[in-house]
């Protein structure tokens, strides 16, 4: 059965309005290239181009938004083989670390191989589904923590969040919930975004204030109360090159960059959200 094929991200980009902070980190990307094998299961194929077009291209990226650290977070659309995504890590050197998928059933030697290779998290994705479950993360929890591993979680605060955040105070490892949770903004406040805000404040996890093009027309107040609940546990990330759109309109990443500044316009919490928490969670160098 033929599948759909992505739409390209721009070229260009609006500018962004103020420079970043030395050392600025986009810490959600996904690389893509037609030399490397898709997953039958997949929605829809990515827009054409090798890995190095692509390379070249997130290179481009990075360099408008002002970032120089990047994590390339491994995309579905290949399944359970990592293979694109610690190859495109290996390729963009220092300053860059994966985040990678695995089943409930991986060992030991599976998660060092990964460690290996320049990967600091593996992906549990309850929006789109994957290989991981909850229960199966909590059995393998304290391997990943023993290879200094956290957990970046795609789940729906409205939907997830209340009966999963009192489990996520006793783990060995860090959860870091993608996409501000993925909220429904029709829902105002709901008792799994309070949830989610609890746990920033108490440092039992994190969240990346990325990706709002696909959930909330007007993400300032969302993004203000997130960074407010605990500046330290926040990052960002660009979505790049905003796979999966499922009908949202392409965004402009400098666009949505400059919600991002507008909504946080003390330097202090700039330099922790796109330098120093990153640097922490990935283990950039100082």
């Amino acid at each position: 059965m033929d599948k759909p094929t992505a739409a390209a991200p721009p070229l260009t980009i609006t500018p962004p309005s103020a420079l970043l902070p030395e050392g600025a980190c986009d810490a959600h990307v996904h690389l893509i290239g037609d030399d490397f094998a898709l997953w039958d299961g997949r929605v829809e194929n990515p827009p054409p181009g090798t890995l190095d077009t692509w390379l070249d291209r997130y290179r481009t990226h990075l360099g408008l938004l002002g970032c120089t650290r990047g994590v390339i977070v491994h995309s579905i659309l290949y399944g359970s083989d990592n293979s694109i995504t610690l190859e495109a890590t290996r390729r963009m050197g220092d300053g860059f670390r994966a985040v990678c998928l695995i089943s409930d059933d991986a060992t030991e030697a599976d998660i060092r191989a990964l460690a290996d290779q320049n990967c600091k998290a593996v992906r549990l994705n309850y929006v789109h589904g994957g290989l991981l479950s909850w229960d199966g993360m909590k059995r393998l929890a304290p391997m990943l923590a023993d290879y200094g591993f956290h957990v970046e979680m795609l789940a729906h605060s409205h939907l997830h969040l209340s009966e999963l955040a009192p489990q996520v105070h006793s783990l060995p490892v860090q959860i870091v919930f993608d996409h501000c949770a993925w909220p429904d903004p029709a829902l105002g406040i709901t008792e799994g975004q309070t949830a989610l805000e609890h746990l920033l404040a108490e440092g039992h996890a994190w969240t990346k204030l990325s990706a709002t093009y696909r959930h909330t027309p007007e993400p300032q107040t969302l993004i203000e109360r997130l960074a407010q609940a605990n500046p330290d546990r926040i990052l960002w990330g660009s979505d790049w090159p905003h796979l999966m759109l499922n009908g949202v309109p392409m965004p402009d990443a400098g666009q949505q960059l400059n919600t991002l500044l507008d909504a946080i316009p003390d330097q202090t919490t700039r330099q922790k959200l796109f330098t120093d928490n990153p640097a922490t969670l990935y283990g950039f160098a100082p």
